[in-house]
């Protein structure tokens, strides 16, 4: 995709009510950060109260991924993740907008040694990552480290459509936003040795997953994990972020290359994927996002989860 470019049509009124609050988002993020973890967590409490929906959501994917936890367990997990999420909103703003330096300090790398080699022997990588809470800052993090390429859905509205772009395309100038149906674009992007952030974990319907256990339930699982390896001769290294409790910023780890992936079959490959997934979400559950009705596909015959 060519990189976004400000239009004229984005001055109409009716764009003016956005503009404003983005304006007064940006002048809030120059806050410290530890003020804007506090008042994330803040958003997270009204959040958890008015958002009874996305509650019901979280509180039944938890439900169901870890019946071993008491009651009273899950509930304070479910606060915590709305916590996290509304932590991750000035994330967001932090990831478009603070200086790179800034951005820099809160940054603790492992593993980057896997992409360099990557690059090295001139194979392209997936960057195998996860639907955590802290994704949008992860990415910006990782990318001042490393070019890493992104599957990206267009916004509806395209002012924040042009934020956001502009904003996660900045932190290096060789990223490239491709769209996520554009499969052809994303092997061409492997082929040329080129890494791209790649996510297995939510629920994409019947027509491109296959179901294996995750956390004990049958779930629709993508197979593209496999497909995108194997076509575009890339080696897939799994990777984590976790914001730290002790509010130093961000812990970022490229782990080693899974080996012999792909394997035998797609369903070996998906299975492998999603224990890797209850492995990573299990380190730190309450980051993750769990508002993803992730169990929404069913099995022939089996009733609804949600």
């Amino acid at each position: 995709m060519d990189r976004p470019r400000f239009r004229a049509s984005f001055v109409h009124p009716r764009f003016w009510l956005l503009w404003l609050g983005l304006g007064l988002l940006w002048l809030v993020v120059q806050l410290p950060y530890g003020v804007l973890l506090r008042l994330g967590q803040g958003l997270g409490v009204l959040m958890y109260r008015f958002a009874r929906s996305r509650r019901h959501i979280v509180q039944r994917n938890l439900e169901l991924c870890f019946p071993q936890l008491s009651a009273s367990e899950r509930e304070r997990l479910v606060r915590e993740n709305f916590s996290s999420t509304g932590i991750a909103f000035f994330e967001m703003a932090m990831s478009w907008w603070w200086p790179k330096a800034r951005l820099q300090r809160l940054a603790h790398v492992e593993g980057l040694e896997h992409l360099q080699q990557a690059q090295a022997d001139g194979q392209g990588v997936i960057l195998m990552a996860l639907h955590f809470t802290t994704l949008e800052i992860g990415a910006a993090l990782l990318g001042q480290h490393h070019t890493i390429d992104g599957m990206y859905r267009e916004h509806k509205n395209p002012v924040f459509d042009y934020v956001q772009r502009r904003g996660r395309e900045r932190h290096n100038d060789d990223a490239t936003a491709i769209e996520r149906e554009d499969v052809r674009a994303m092997l061409k992007v492997l082929r040329a040795g080129r890494a791209i952030w790649y996510a297995p974990d939510q629920d994409y319907g019947r027509k491109q997953s296959i179901f294996v256990p995750l956390f004990g339930i049958q779930a629709a699982t993508v197979t593209a994990t496999t497909k995108f390896a194997r076509l575009g001769r890339a080696r897939v290294l799994p990777y984590t972020q976790e914001r730290l409790a002790d509010g130093s910023g961000y812990r970022l780890v490229i782990h080693p290359p899974l080996t012999d992936f792909p394997g035998e079959s797609e369903e070996a490959d998906c299975r492998r994927v999603n224990a890797w997934i209850e492995q990573a979400v299990g380190q730190c559950p309450e980051q993750y996002l769990w508002a993803h009705r992730r169990f929404k596909t069913r099995p022939e015959g089996e009733p609804k989860l949600y």
